[in-house]
């Protein structure tokens, strides 16, 4: 994805979730997504979608159950 793009993604994920610690990061190998973090903790996948000239983000993350206890 591209600089901007992480910015405004890191910026609306803050917003929504009330969390300053978050960002989206680049992803090394791929160019249609990019990961969101938790200061080092890594979140979840955000995958571009730009089908039919509508753009649009889809945010993916795994809970493992582990982790709800």
């Amino acid at each position: 994805m591209k600089p901007d793009e992480l910015v405004k993604l890191t910026k609306y994920f803050r917003k929504v979730f009330a969390n300053d610690t978050l960002v989206a990061k680049a992803r090394p190998q791929k160019k249609d997504s990019c990961e969101l973090y938790s200061g080092e903790e890594f979140i979840g996948v955000i995958f571009r979608d730009d089908e039919d000239g509508e753009l649009s983000y889809n945010f993916s993350m795994a809970v493992l159950e582990m982790d709800l206890e």
